[in-house]
């Protein structure tokens, strides 16, 4: 695994740095962010795609990317479909 650093959110300061970065050998997108509070969760669940469990599987979680930090994704998306083509 070789991670590309894109992007880390530059309204946060020396902590809690929302950050993403790119798995060069197979295309993923890696996210640190902030956790979703409760009601997100809930609200997510709740609204969970058709046809799945209305759950929160083990190993997964609900983050929240700031808005400001958009650009920073697409980049990453870039960078990750670049990776995947290889």
């Amino acid at each position: 695994m070789s991670l590309q650093f894109i992007g880390v959110d530059p309204e946060s300061g020396q902590t809690g740095s929302p950050t993403f970065w790119v798995d060069e050998t197979s295309g993923d997108i890696i996210a640190q962010s902030y956790i979703a509070d409760d009601a997100t969760r809930a609200e997510c669940i709740e609204k969970n795609a058709p046809g799945h469990d209305k759950t929160i599987p083990a190993g997964e979680t609900v983050i929240r990317v700031p808005a400001h930090m958009i650009q920073i994704l697409r980049e990453a998306c870039d960078a990750a479909e670049r990776a995947a083509v290889r």
